[in-house]
């Protein structure tokens, strides 16, 4: 049974989301604030964490540092917070998704879902990955029907294919790929995806696997 902590401050936001979650199978801790968080966090041992970014001892992004401390457990983050510098923070520092407050049920549960899946395909260990015509193999670096791809454009991929469902912000696609001074060249991205999709998608104007979430980053969608 897939373990759950959710972390928030509003008590019946706390209660509709534990009821919604066991009614869904899934075992679930609650903690109210961020230091309750990181001490459940490591006496529970969740698979995944849902954190509210608003608390009233610690800012959820010094949460998300804490655990990253120790764990790679998903973050999916709820927050009333709907500015993208909040969002970018989050991603930044470590967490995996981004939902503003207030949310439909059936989205949250369909991003757990992603989440969760995205977790068990890299613990399994990614070696092929399927992107329209084309099979990936990130083992061999190779792409069937005899694509070839640039060093930047297979750190790019290898990036977004091994974090599926993941949002990936701008700044961490460019500290990764290109360093730590290149944090803000947001045009590099586009290009380089431009170029991804055209390889790789089978219509590149409507990509279904390399998307664009706007002025946030990019997500690989399996």
């Amino acid at each position: 049974m897939t373990r759950v902590l959710v972390v928030d401050d509003e008590p019946q936001l706390l209660r509709a989301l534990r009821i919604n979650l066991v009614a869904r199978h899934y075992e679930v801790a609650v903690a109210p604030d961020g230091g309750a968080a990181l001490r459940e966090a490591a006496r529970f041992h969740p698979d995944l964490v849902l954190l509210d970014l608003g608390l009233p001892d610690l800012d959820g992004v010094e949460v998300i540092h804490g655990l990253r401390g120790w764990t790679r457990v998903p973050i999916l983050v709820l927050s009333g917070r709907a500015g993208n510098k909040d969002k970018i923070d989050a991603l930044d520092a470590g967490a995996d998704d981004y939902v503003t407050k207030p949310f439909d049920l059936e989205e949250l549960f369909a991003r757990i879902r992603a989440v969760t899946r995205r977790t068990a395909a890299h613990e399994a260990g990614i070696a092929r990955v399927r992107i329209g015509e084309h099979t990936i193999d990130l083992t061999t670096k190779t792409v069937s029907g005899d694509v070839r791809l640039t060093p930047t454009e297979w750190h790019m991929l290898e990036l977004l294919l091994r974090n599926p469902g993941r949002l990936i912000s701008q700044r961490q696609m460019l500290t990764e790929v290109w360093g730590a001074g290149y944090g803000k060249e947001t045009h590099y991205l586009r290009q380089y995806m431009a170029q991804l999709r055209k390889k790789l998608e089978r219509d590149p104007s409507r990509p279904v696997h390399l998307i664009t979430e706007p002025g946030m980053g990019y997500r690989f969608t399996p």
